[in-house]
């Protein structure tokens, strides 16, 4: 399946600010408010503990990593939630490209906002795990983190990280931004509790057991 070439229906130009939002469907969160990066001259730094350095961009990606799509939920650690057909890349392909040394256990994201995370290579291998490109069949929107976000639908949004620049392969696991200035666990395990669910309607509420949320 190739990679969608279609624009976001809002298109919103390099160098606006992004800041935090509550609209109707998906709210938007970054720790602060930045330039939206321009897609055509980003690209991936990729380096650590890897055999092959790279820096790609989209139209390296798209060349070099086979497409992947998925509709699933990410649900935020302030209680809500929404879902999204998701496309992108798989931490297998990228792997196969790049190489990592025997040693490597996590990568770190680091993004245009500053923002950063650490995620096992465990939790990347998964089925669901998607680098994210696209959303809803276009170019992942400014807003929604473009060019590059991460996906993993069994873990609070705030081990998704967005506007990725660079993937460090390491051998140890780093906190994390969140955790690192509040009572956020490492792991970022979705628990059971109430979940608001944007997607569905204003003020919809469900009860969820914890892990991802499929049953709506």
């Amino acid at each position: 399946m190739p990679y969608p070439t279609a624009e976001p229906i809002t298109y919103i130009a390099p160098g606006t600010t992004l800041r935090n939002e509550d609209t109707s469907r998906f709210f938007i969160r970054y720790y602060k408010a930045f330039p939206a990066p321009d897609r055509d001259q980003w690209q991936l730094a990729i380096g650590g503990f890897v055999d092959v350095p790279a820096a790609l961009s989209l139209a390296d990606i798209r060349r070099a990593l086979p497409y992947h799509e998925q509709n699933t939920r990410m649900a935020c650690v302030e209680g809500w939630s929404s879902r999204a057909n998701w496309g992108g890349f798989i931490f297998n392909d990228l792997a196969a490209l790049v190489r990592p040394k025997p040693a490597a256990t996590h990568v770190r994201f680091d993004c245009v906002d500053g923002y950063w995370e650490s995620v096992a290579i465990a939790e990347l291998q998964r089925d669901g795990a998607l680098f994210t490109t696209h959303m809803n069949g276009t170019y992942l929107p400014a807003k929604h983190g473009a060019s590059l976000r991460m996906i993993l639908p069994w873990l609070y949004g705030y081990k998704g990280a967005k506007v990725i620049s660079r993937l460090t392969f390491s051998d140890k696991e780093e906190r994390g931004f969140w955790p690192t200035r509040g009572p956020f666990t490492t792991a970022g395990d979705i628990e059971a509790g109430r979940d608001f669910p944007l997607d569905l309607g204003p003020g919809e509420a469900r009860s969820i057991t914890g892990g991802e949320v499929v049953a709506y």
